[in-house]
């Protein structure tokens, strides 16, 4: 007997420890992370690291084409301090600060009511105009915006109102962008929120105007965060639409204005390009680093129960 168990004895002494293999996994598991984190990095920070380069180089050094294009031999700020004192400039960043903030309110005011509504005063027919909502979202821009501008002529020759080549048209077309999906993600915000808490305010006499303002949207913050950010985001970096419906330069925004204004027949201004294009940058970004948590915490919400 005790012949026929010593070989499984031997074999079992031999194993490795369970823990010793989980810790091993673990151990190569962190290293393909942090190695496909560092392609990700290196693959997405090149951009605008090499935007950064070049705006700190003159004219000259970018013409002449010597050295490595990842080196400045001489950096200057003269194309940042060039665009900042800009007045066409200027106008390029009032102009999209101007719409980015109106079409924010409005989505923000739209996407709420409409939200309420759909997640809690439940109707015929809600749950497929929330689909419905969102399905308008998919439709892409490339498609729409054609069939837009004949609408806004139409509205012209029928009104007499210039809408065309007016920065404030850009406040009516943007919500028909932002509102279907910040309309979405408040949907999943609020209903994830317990019944419990409005019914307990309609016991009290609320009605659902003030449940919306007094117990919705104090919980609700980091959906509300989300849905702003995106509204703003999407205003402020909107390319398609302001190219088509804005010409001069009075009226252009910035992710258009960068590129009308600096580019001249076949004369590119790269380092200006690049520092413009930086600056346009910055808003979102300052948004997005400080409000980062409240983003994710909006999107995220709805996607379990309990």
């Amino acid at each position: 007997m005790a012949i026929e168990t010593a070989p499984a004895n031997a074999s079992r002494a031999a194993a490795p420890p369970a823990s010793a293999t989980l810790a091993s996994r673990r151990r190569w598991a962190l290293v393909l992370s942090y190695a496909f984190l560092i392609l990700f990095c290196v693959f997405f920070l090149a951009p605008p690291v090499y935007m950064l380069i070049t705006s700190l180089k003159t004219s000259q050094e970018i013409a002449s084409q010597s050295g490595s294009p990842w080196l400045v031999t001489s950096p200057t700020l003269a194309n940042y301090i060039g665009l900042l004192t800009s007045p066409t400039f200027l106008t390029f960043f009032k102009n999209s600060f101007a719409v980015s903030l109106i079409v924010v309110a409005v989505t923000m005011v739209v996407s709420t009511l409409a939200a309420f509504a759909i997640a809690r005063m439940r109707f015929l027919g809600s749950a497929a105009l929330a689909t419905g909502v969102f399905l308008t979202y998919l439709v892409p821009d490339t498609l729409l915006f054609i069939p837009m501008f004949k609408i806004f002529n139409f509205l012209h020759e029928l009104t007499g109102i210039e809408f065309i080549n007016h920065w404030w048209v850009l406040c009516i077309i943007y919500p028909t962008l932002t509102v279907p999906f910040c309309t979405w993600v408040l949907i999943g915000y609020f209903s994830s929120i317990p019944k419990e808490l409005d019914e307990a305010a309609i016991v009290d006499g609320a009605s659902y105007l003030q449940i919306l303002t007094k117990v919705f949207l104090p919980v609700a913050l980091p959906g509300l965060i989300a849905a702003t950010i995106f509204a703003f985001t999407v205003s402020w970096a909107q390319f398609l639409y302001p190219l088509a419906f804005t010409t001069t330069t009075d009226q252009l925004v910035l992710s258009v204005g960068i590129v009308t204004s600096l580019i001249k027949g076949d004369v590119f201004n790269w380092g200006q390009i690049m520092a413009g294009a930086l600056l346009g940058a910055a808003p979102p970004l300052i948004i997005y680093a400080f409000l980062m948590d409240y983003y994710i915490a909006g999107l995220t919400a709805g996607a379990t129960k309990g």
